[in-house]
């Protein structure tokens, strides 16, 4: 199955439907160690969203007073849609914008859970196959989270925005590895932990800063899955292999860039405020060009940064598309900054915590 472009025998695969495949005997005793390390540490940061010593989904807070998000964060409140709206107006259009974005993450996670799942059907190495079954046992957890969190603050989610629903479809679907791999074990996980370094930094909401950096104990093993396939797939690709990887992920970084945040993705929002969308679209495009896109994605912290540093410390990035990337982030910077991922800290402070407070609740278990 070449179109699958892997360059490893821990990332073979068979096809979906031939399990078969799993019942031959020498396959056992072919287990790859790859993924040991990444495997054993989730006994380290282990929690349940269903027990209130991790998270406590009842804690309350003001969504009608008080930002989840600083005002400074919501595109539409830099605009003249500001002057339309008395300050409680402006906090609930703030409010409702985050649980738009919350409620992409949540589409976003269901798609981990369900793509890490097709994984276990085609993966044949036992030591990938158990990689993924277990990265699928705390997608799950991220769905109950922070469907727990949107409940508790709004009661139900958005519905998932066109383009990135069409993109997590691809992705899922997808039957070459590839694109499974570098489609969200790279650049969806990038994504994500941009968004949950942005939150764990700015939001007002202890309760959504505790989740999220509970998350981020898992999603930095996961984003490591996809660097550990980078690092052993991309040296040893031909030069049209490279360009079909490298190609198709310039494709899926504009696709997100303008429609993750797209304003006529969000319209469902302006319409509880009797705003036409097309007219909020405009007013933001008065105050935010290209030059303050390229500003924001600056911050160590925005999403597409993140994304990006990926996919150019993962080798996939060439002169060939660079200029794609260059237009909004400065690929010089990139190149002169360690392999550390944003976010990695917060993990760690996630993981030092996670361990105290398991190891304290095994001592008293005991007794």
């Amino acid at each position: 199955m070449s179109d699958h472009i892997t360059r490893d025998p821990i990332y073979n695969t068979v096809h979906r439907d031939d399990f078969p495949a799993m019942l031959e005997v020498d396959r056992y005793g072919t287990r790859t160690d790859a993924f040991d390390g990444i495997i054993s540490a989730t006994h380290d940061h282990f929690w349940d969203p269903m027990d209130k010593v991790y998270l406590d989904f009842d804690s309350p807070f003001d969504l009608e007073n008080e930002y989840l998000m600083p005002p400074e964060t919501v595109p539409e409140l830099q605009s003249a849609v500001a002057d339309v709206l008395d300050e409680g107006q402006r906090i609930r259009l703030a409010n409702e914008s985050t649980r738009w974005g919350l409620s992409a993450i949540l589409h976003g996670e269901q798609g981990a859970l369900s793509l890490s799942a097709s994984l276990c059907h085609i993966l044949v190495d036992p030591g990938a196959q158990e990689y993924a079954t277990n990265q699928t046992r705390e997608e799950a957890r991220h769905v109950t989270a922070f469907s727990r969190y949107i409940s508790a603050r709004w009661g139900r989610p958005y519905p998932v925005g066109e383009a990135f629903g069409a993109l997590l479809n691809e992705l899922v679907g997808a039957n070459e590895v590839y694109k499974k791999l570098v489609g969200m074990q790279m650049l969806v996980e990038g994504l994500a932990m941009g968004a949950f370094a942005n939150f764990h930094s700015k939001t007002n909401d202890p309760l959504l800063k505790r989740l999220t950096q509970l998350v981020m104990t898992d999603e930095a093993f996961h984003h490591k899955f996809g660097k550990i396939w980078a690092d052993k797939t991309i040296p040893k690709l031909d030069a049209k292999e490279h360009a079909q990887v490298e190609d198709w992920a310039a494709q899926c970084f504009e696709t997100v860039l303008f429609n993750l945040i797209n304003i006529r993705q969000k319209q469902v929002i302006y319409q509880q405020f009797g705003l036409d969308w097309e007219w909020v679209r405009d007013a933001c495009r008065e105050v935010y060009t290209d030059q303050d896109r390229r500003n924001t994605l600056k911050e160590s912290t925005n999403i597409f940064r993140v994304l990006v540093k990926t996919l150019f410390k993962s080798g996939i990035i060439t002169d060939r598309t660079r200029p794609i990337y260059a237009h909004w982030v400065d690929m010089e910077e990139l190149a002169g900054e360690n392999e550390d991922m944003v976010g990695y800290a917060i993990a760690d402070e996630g993981i030092a915590y996670l361990k105290a407070l398991n190891e304290k609740r095994k001592v008293i278990g005991q007794k």
